[in-house]
């Protein structure tokens, strides 16, 4: 029989309470379980001796019993002293997902597009400023010369 050192949740609800068990592998969660060797009450503060209560030396038997500890326990026993826990490392935890990847994308896009038209804007009017100087002399000419045409007939 496979055995594992896990967590079964207790409490209420949003006031959680664990009770560090030893339980078959197949049970449910909350379910039937062999052996209780401890609790966890995450609701404590992180420097109360009261926070994880762990009987050790029913730990240790269980250990060398073959019991699989989860993350959470193995972390416990880690701090007890009865586990060497590696740490580990997950670089691409705090990568962005697949879906905020496209719309930082999209952003960019548009900032780029926006920056290219904010740039097209900037150096047209400084190329159409003498056009635009040019062609109002250029009415006032043709405006005049009516003018001129009228006196004359």
């Amino acid at each position: 029989m496979a055995v594992a050192m896990r967590m079964s949740r207790g409490g209420s609800k949003k006031r959680p309470y664990y009770r560090i068990v030893i339980a078959d592998v197949r049970a449910p969660r909350d379910g039937k379980f062999i052996e209780r060797i401890g609790s966890y009450n995450p609701l404590l503060a992180k420097d109360d001796e009261k926070r994880v209560v762990l009987d050790t030396e029913r730990a240790k038997h269980w250990l060398e019993m073959g019991a699989k500890p989860s993350d959470r326990v193995a972390r416990f026993l880690d701090a007890a002293g009865l586990l060497k826990r590696e740490a580990r490392n997950n670089p691409n935890k705090g990568k962005p997902g697949e879906k905020a990847t496209e719309r930082l994308e999209e952003k960019a896009e548009k900032a780029a597009a926006a920056e290219e038209a904010a740039k097209e804007a900037a150096a047209a009017p400084a190329e159409e400023a003498p056009a635009a100087e040019e062609a109002p002399a250029e009415e006032a000419k043709a405006e005049d010369a009516p003018a001129e045409e009228k006196s004359e007939g």
